[in-house]
C-alpha cells in the first residue's frame, strides 16, 4: 500500500491523482477493508498531500462510510474524527459529515446521547455556515435529547435554533423545530402552552399524524391547572369534530361538561399517559392527581353552595387539611370563586348567578348616588340642574 500511494502521491496532475485515490478508497470501501480505510486517512492527513486533493477525497470518504456494517461505520468513523481532530479547521465540512453519518448510525440503534453528542461537535465558528444548516443540526440535537427525556437539554439546543428560525424557509424543518417547541413545553410541564401547540400542529402536520398531535393536546388540556384558560382549551379541543374519534374522549366531555371524576375512568385514562405525567410532585402525588382533584373541586362548585373540608375531602379522597390548602390557593390564584369560613370550617361557592346579582346591585348603587348628588344640586343651584 505505501508504494500504491508513494506511486500515486508522485503523480504532478492533480486530476489524475484524485481519480487513482478515488478508484483506491472504492476498492477498499467494497472489500469493508478497515486497515486500509485508516491508513488511507492517515495518508489524506499528511502535509505532502495536497489540501486541494485531500479536502475532495475525504468528503468522499465520509459519503461512503454509511455502505459499510455499522460496526465497521463506527470504528473507521471514530478514528477519522480523531485523527483529523488536530487539523479541523483545514477539513471542517468533511469532519461534519462524519459526525452526520455517524450519528445516524447511532440513532438508528437508539443511542441518542451518543447520537447527540456526536452533533454538538460539528464545528461551526470558523466557517461560514447557512442559518438553515444549524436549526436543522439544533433542531436533531434537541430530538434526540427529547428521546432521551432529557428536555433540559433538549431546551438549551432548540433556543438556538429560536434565534435563527426567522431565516429559514423550508416549511418541514420549521415543522420539527413547533413539534421539538410544543414537547418541551409538556416535559416542562407547562400543559396550556403545551395544549395549544399540540393543537396548532394537529392542523399542519400529515394527515396520519394528526389524530396522534390532536390526543396530545387533549392530554396536556386535561393535565393543566384548573382555571377559566383551560377551560377555554377544552371546549376548543371538544367542539373539534376529530376528538369523538380518540380513546380519551370520554374524560374530554367530562372535563368538559365539568363532571366529577371517577377513580375507574381515571385509572382507564392513567394508561395513556408517558412516565413524565405521572411523576411525583412535592406532596408526593403526581400531576394527574393533582389535575383530577383541582378539576372535581371545580365540579363540586357547580354542584353545592357550600361544603364544609371534611366533606369535600371526601368527596375528593384527600384530607380535610389538604381540601382546604388546595380550594385557598385555587381562590387565590382567581381560579375558584369563593371563600373560606375557618371557623365553620366551610368553604362557600361564589355562582355565576351571584356574580351577575353583585354586579346589578352594584350599577343600582352608583345609579342612587347619581340620583343624591342630583337632588343635593337641585337644592343648592336649581338653575344648573334645569339646564
Amino acid at each position: 500500500m505505501a508504494s500504491q500511494f508513494a506511486q500515486i502521491a508522485a503523480s504532478p496532475d492533480h486530476k489524475t491523482k484524485t481519480e487513482k485515490y478515488k478508484a483506491l478508497l472504492d476498492q477498499f470501501i467494497k472489500s469493508n477493508s478497515v486497515k486500509e480505510l485508516k491508513t488511507f486517512v492517515d495518508h489524506m492527513l499528511e502535509d505532502a498531500t495536497p489540501l486541494v486533493v485531500s479536502r475532495n477525497l475525504l468528503k468522499d470518504f465520509a459519503l461512503a462510510l454509511p455502505d459499510l456494517p455499522s460496526e465497521l461505520h463506527k470504528e473507521i468513523g471514530w478514528y477519522s474524527i480523531e485523527k483529523i481532530q488536530t487539523r479541523v479547521v483545514a477539513f471542517e465540512d468533511q469532519v461534519s459529515i462524519l459526525r452526520e453519518e455517524l450519528a445516524r448510525v447511532y440513532e438508528a440503534e437508539e443511542e441518542w446521547k451518543e447520537a447527540a453528542r456526536l452533533l454538538i461537535g460539528i464545528p461551526f465558528e470558523q466557517r461560514v455556515v447557512e442559518p438553515e444548516y444549524k436549526v436543522r443540526i439544533y433542531v436533531k440535537i434537541a430530538q434526540l435529547y427529547l428521546e432521551e427525556e432529557d428536555s433540559t437539554a433538549a431546551e438549551s439546543y432548540l433556543n438556538r435554533a429560536s434565534e435563527l428560525i426567522h431565516q429559514v424557509k423550508n416549511d418541514v424543518l420549521k415543522l420539527r423545530y413547533k413539534v421539538c417547541f410544543a414537547k418541551i413545553m409538556d416535559f416542562k410541564r407547562q400543559f396550556l402552552k403545551a395544549a395549544f401547540r399540540y393543537y396548532e400542529l394537529s392542523q399542519l402536520v400529515p394527515e396520519k399524524e394528526r389524530l396522534d398531535a390532536l390526543s396530545h393536546a387533549c392530554v396536556c388540556a386535561i393535565l393543566a391547572p384548573a382555571g377559566p384558560q383551560r377551560s377555554r382549551m377544552l371546549a376548543t379541543l371538544f367542539k373539534d369534530e376529530r376528538s369523538s374519534k380518540l380513546d380519551i374522549y370520554s374524560i374530554l366531555e367530562k372535563m368538559f361538561l365539568e363532571r366529577i371524576l371517577r377513580k375507574v375512568e381515571v385509572e382507564r385514562f392513567q394508561a395513556e399517559l408517558k412516565p413524565h405525567h405521572l411523576a411525583l410532585l412535592a406532596d408526593q402525588s403526581t400531576v394527574l392527581d393533582r389535575a383530577v382533584t383541582e378539576h372535581n373541586l371545580l365540579s363540586a362548585s357547580k354542584l353545592y353552595n357550600n361544603i364544609t373540608f371534611a366533606e369535600l375531602g371526601s368527596l375528593l379522597d384527600i384530607s380535610a387539611e389538604k381540601a382546604e390548602k388546595l380550594a385557598s390557593r385555587m381562590i387565590t390564584e382567581d381560579r375558584l370563586k369563593g371563600s373560606i369560613d375557618q371557623i365553620e370550617q366551610l368553604l362557600v361557592f361564589e355562582s355565576a348567578t351571584d356574580s351577575l346579582l353583585q354586579w346589578d346591585s352594584k350599577i343600582a348603587s352608583a345609579c342612587n348616588y347619581v340620583n343624591d348628588i342630583i337632588e343635593v344640586l337641585g337644592v343648592k343651584h336649581p338653575q344648573i340642574v334645569k339646564s
